[in-house]
């Protein structure tokens, strides 16, 4: 038998609240001959539908590969709080980057979260969206000067946010002892939704999407690029775009990156005890804690991240995770009940700096990946569609060059 040409990893563990649903019905077909299209796609989660979906709007004939099956591998672990913030504080990039490259990448962020909600309206995907604001804390990464600092500098990027003491932040939310900055317009889905949305869009204009499929090989040239796979049948591609999320092609530059353990929990639907507003919550802290509501009055919390690689190692933590998670939870928010109905770990990415790495893989001609690293994984699934749309077509992007492999950070 051949090798695969992906990392494999276990990514996921649990029942999350999303896989406890029916998941959505997608077309597959089975690979049983050699096929040719413009584009391959290696991957049928969220960033394999949103790029597939983009490139198939764009003309481009498109076929979708995954080992497992659509939906199957770290889509269904995701939180899917979309937000545009992301982990590190643009005040802390700023000093790592400089200024002008860490607002042109929070500026770029924002575009995808405000693109996905534009486009998934737009094509009538219904997938349990919301539109919430944020509530930042205070933590052991920003105190009090610092959140304030990191509000300025949200400012001078051109955002509108709010800087509330702890007194406005209890009146309004009936969190304690915390002060915050108040932001607005970021998201939320359904992953498995969202993600069977694209597809079947993308496969009503002519993808075709195969699975389960095994890439053991990619022969990438000049003339194009050929993926041989386990079970003999070869694609035959003009250009190719790995986005297999963290079992990412061998031999692909990691920059730095890393993968990671999260755990989260749900609690059931509880609508009358919810804070106003239903603001996702998070934290400037390391470990930091992130909650968000589901259109049902369900609570989701995550986080305790750990630099955790190893699927068993993971797995023997969730209930321990799971405990923790609930008891901070119904610290932060004494109004819920943070009794867990559903807990799950997840294996993901994290980079230097918290941003992902888009564009041509170094080496492989007409080869791109979408490597969504960082704590933002669906937004940067919207800005890698979109960067790869203008780059495969030959139209570029204006922000390639802050995610590409050729960057110094």
């Amino acid at each position: 038998m051949r090798n695969s040409a992906t990392h494999h990893r276990d990514l996921r563990t649990g029942q999350s609240i999303w896989s406890a649903k029916r998941r959505p019905a997608i077309a597959i077909k089975r690979l049983t001959r050699t096929v040719r299209c413009d584009v391959a796609v290696v991957g049928a989660g969220i960033s394999g539908a949103l790029i597939a979906e983009g490139l198939s709007e764009a003309g481009l004939s498109v076929v979708i590969l995954d080992r497992r099956g659509p939906l199957l591998g770290s889509t269904p672990a995701s939180t899917a709080m979309l937000q545009y913030e992301l982990d590190t504080p643009l005040c802390q990039m700023a000093e790592r980057i400089g200024r002008d490259r860490a607002e042109r990448i929070w500026r770029r962020s924002r575009l995808a979260v405000d693109a996905l909600r534009e486009r998934t309206e737009r094509l009538g995907i219904r997938a349990d969206t919301a539109t919430r604001g944020s509530i930042y804390l205070d933590g052991n990464v920003l105190d009090a000067s610092g959140l304030a600092e990191e509000a300025d500098a949200r400012r001078r990027a051109g955002f509108e946010v709010e800087l509330i003491p702890p007194a406005v932040v209890k009146e309004r939310y009936g969190i304690g002892g915390r002060h915050a900055i108040i932001g607005f317009g970021n998201y939320s889905a359904d992953p498995r939704k969202l993600a069977a949305g694209y597809l079947n869009i993308a496969l009503a204009r002519g993808a075709r999407l195969y699975a389960p499929v095994e890439v053991c090989a990619v022969d990438a040239g000049d003339g194009g690029v050929t993926l041989e796979t386990a079970s003999g049948p070869q694609v035959r591609a003009d250009q190719v775009v790995m986005a297999s999320g963290y079992e990412m092609l061998k031999g692909i530059p990691r920059l730095g990156n890393t993968i990671i353990s999260s755990w989260s929990i749900a609690t059931a639907p509880q609508p009358r005890n919810l804070w106003p507003t239903e603001a996702m919550i998070w934290e400037a802290s390391d470990p930091y804690l992130y909650i968000r509501t589901t259109p049902r009055g369900e609570v989701i919390c995550g986080g305790e991240d750990e630099e955790i690689a190893d699927a068993d190692e993971r797995d023997a933590r969730i209930d321990a995770k799971t405990r923790t998670l609930t008891r901070k939870l119904g610290r932060l928010l004494p109004m819920i009940d943070p009794t867990p109905v559903h807990a799950w770990a997840g294996s993901f990415g994290n980079s230097p700096v918290g941003t992902p790495t888009i564009g041509r893989i170094p080496k492989m001609p007409n080869c791109y990946a979408a490597m969504g690293y960082g704590g933002n994984g669906i937004t940067f699934s919207m800005m890698a569609a979109q960067m790869l749309r203008g780059l495969i077509t030959g139209k570029g992007d204006p922000d390639s060059d802050l995610v590409s492999f050729h960057r110094d950070f």
